[in-house]
């Protein structure tokens, strides 16, 4: 069932092939690979974008409504995140350094719905800032295990990248030792 089949199975009346069908594997293409939404980054690409949609929801229905705006910018922003990863589009863009903007997305997100979430629970009294709040918590986590992930990655990267200069560096010091025992 996902991801769809390649070839369609032969229809048996051919005569009856319609137009909107010749247009399907086109919108197919927009969607992400289940190898990806299966991933741990893509399930939480897509728990940040149904929650922040949540929260949203949850903010216009509400009395705390000067704080929509942050979770319609943080669900675009994740929406485009999901999107751009799922089609590998930090492959394809390689002037932008996609681990820190994430990194940057994510630490601004969760200090955000952080604060907002504590203000919506604290002042307002009805239900739905309440449930925003809450949501905002979820998210808050969300997004905090999301970054703690991409920084985790990095400080691997930078990691390797110094035990690699080490080496080298290791690497003359010692030849310039041998040649001053001589």
């Amino acid at each position: 069932m996902w991801p769809p089949n390649p070839e369609p199975a032969p229809d048996p009346e051919p005569a009856r092939h319609s137009e909107p069908r010749a247009a399907l594997p086109g919108l197919l293409a927009l969607l992400p690979a289940r190898a990806f939404l299966c991933s741990l980054k893509g399930r939480l690409l897509l728990a940040e974008t149904g929650l922040s949609f949540i929260t949203f929801i949850c903010y216009v229905a509400s009395s705390a409504s000067a704080f929509l705006m942050a979770p319609l910018l943080e669900f675009l922003l994740a929406l485009y995140f999901l999107f751009a990863d799922a089609m590998q589009l930090n492959d394809k863009w390689q002037g932008l350094f996609w681990p820190m903007m994430d990194f940057l997305r994510c630490v601004t997100a969760a200090l955000i719905y952080f604060a907002i979430s504590i203000t919506a629970v604290a002042k307002y009294s009805d239900g739905a800032s309440k449930a925003a709040g809450v949501f905002g918590f979820f998210a808050t986590i969300v997004f905090a295990i999301d970054f703690y992930l991409i920084f985790n990655d990095m400080a691997k990267f930078l990691k390797q990248g110094d035990s690699a200069d080490e080496t080298t560096a290791d690497k003359a010091e010692e030849e310039n030792s041998d040649s001053d025992s001589d």
